[in-house]
């Protein structure tokens, strides 16, 4: 949803299921805000055009009007640059919020802000309509330390020129990569294997993979503004050294431009579609025709010859998880290194604009692997400690042996 309309949709058993508007959801009308999930299982709902401002749902008492932010509108710049701000839940319980080229940490409950941090090296601008993108690196025991990725986006002056002048500015190679728990951060900068702007980015379930797919190599988000489709998608490693991070992947033959997106789909293949720069929907007589198509980008861990290392999670789905309690999964595989497996839990994203809304992966603490004695393998861990860490809901849970993810099976925690 990219307006002031919350829609809802409960779960049927036949075809009577629809989707029903509730026009006064929102204090305020909201283009192209940011919705994060909170521990107590609500949303807060940050910014949009010209609301420098936040908001929860579902309302309370305590929730019925908007909270400023200033910082939206310090972050607001000529060409706005400041939507679709980047939101991440911090171990800590706030708010990390990066708009433009800068970021602060945000008690949303007290609406304070704790930490700022410093700006974006090179001072480009990293959200719409300089489509970045953002993640929050894979949280590890003990969970002590957070870590957020900034990559892609467009110079400065890329909006206007497209908008007035018709030229199309290379987008940026940079991403950057700050430690908000640091005692004193800074930003790590690295330099992509291609310019990138409207890129997606998604957490892959082996929690050692970062996926770069989607955009152009020029121009920005917007009607009619980019040029170069980014054809080739990057895999980013986070723990590789460093100047041996990225990895360049199989090129696509369509362009996803405006209004793509991709998910992470639960059999650990990525689904990507979309593509409509254009006003109306338009298909044909135009150097890049609105595309309504789906495809999945298939990552090597898919590939035959892993089959063999590929666990397949018996435990049927979906599983109970209670905070900071163990509990078992019972998996078959055809080789297994008892010291190479891991316990994945990755929360579902919503997709849009080149964020992944509420994107999170949680590497679980194991306690041991067991064969049993029909050859099969039961693995013990603990659920994450606390909702901070992990906002309850449904996650996609996976088995991961020597590098290579199951198919992911339901998991619920609360």
């Amino acid at each position: 949803m990219t307006g002031s309309v919350r829609s809802e949709c409960s779960t049927c058993e036949d075809s009577t299921c629809d989707w029903v508007e509730n026009q006064t959801a929102l204090v305020v009308r909201r283009w192209y805000a940011t919705n994060q999930i909170l521990p107590d299982g609500s949303a807060v709902i940050i910014g949009g055009r010209r609301q420098f401002n936040y908001e929860f749902y579902p309302k309370s008492t305590a929730t019925l009007s908007t909270l400023p932010f200033r910082f939206l509108s310090d972050t607001k710049d000529p060409n706005e640059n400041n939507l679709y701000p980047f939101v991440h839940l911090n171990i800590d319980g706030n708010l990390f919020v990066f708009s433009n080229n800068r970021s602060v940490l945000l008690d949303y409950k007290k609406n304070r802000i704790m930490r700022t941090f410093p700006p974006m090296a090179g001072g480009e601008p990293r959200n719409y309509p300089s489509s970045g993108s953002s993640v929050l690196l894979p949280l590890k025991p003990p969970y002590t330390e957070a870590e957020v990725l900034v990559c892609g986006g467009a110079p400065f002056a890329s909006y206007a020129q497209a908008k007035n002048n018709g030229t199309f500015i290379p987008a940026l190679t940079t991403c950057g990569r700050l430690k908000i728990t640091d005692t004193s951060p800074s930003w790590s900068m690295e330099t992509m294997p291609n310019p990138r702007v409207m890129g997606d980015m998604l957490l892959l379930p082996t929690g050692k993979d970062v996926l770069i797919i989607n955009g152009a190599g020029s121009g920005t988000a917007g009607w009619e503004l980019a040029q170069d489709p980014a054809y080739t998608p990057v895999i980013y490693r986070p723990e590789a050294p460093a100047g041996s991070r990225f990895e360049l992947q199989t090129s696509a033959t369509t362009p996803r431009l405006y209004h793509s997106s991709a998910i992470l789909l639960r059999d650990g293949r990525i689904l990507v579609g979309g593509s409509n720069p254009h006003i109306n929907y338009n298909f044909s007589n135009v150097q890049y025709p609105t595309d309504l198509s789906l495809e999945a980008f298939s990552p090597e861990y898919l590939s035959t010859s892993n089959s063999n290392l590929r666990p397949k999670i018996v435990t049927a789905s979906p599983i109970e998880l209670s905070y900071d309690k163990q509990f078992s999964l019972h998996f078959s595989v055809g080789l297994v290194d008892t010291t190479g497996v891991s316990v994945n839990m990755v929360l579902p994203a919503f997709c849009t604009h080149s964020f992944s809304m509420n994107q999170r992966l949680l590497i679980l603490q194991i306690s041991k692997v067991t064969t049993l004695p029909d050859g099969t393998y039961e693995v013990a861990a603990v659920a994450p400690p606390s909702a901070v860490l992990a906002p309850p809901g449904y996650y996609m849970m996976f088995v991961v042996n020597s590098g290579i993810p199951s198919e992911g099976i339901w998991a619920h925690i609360q």
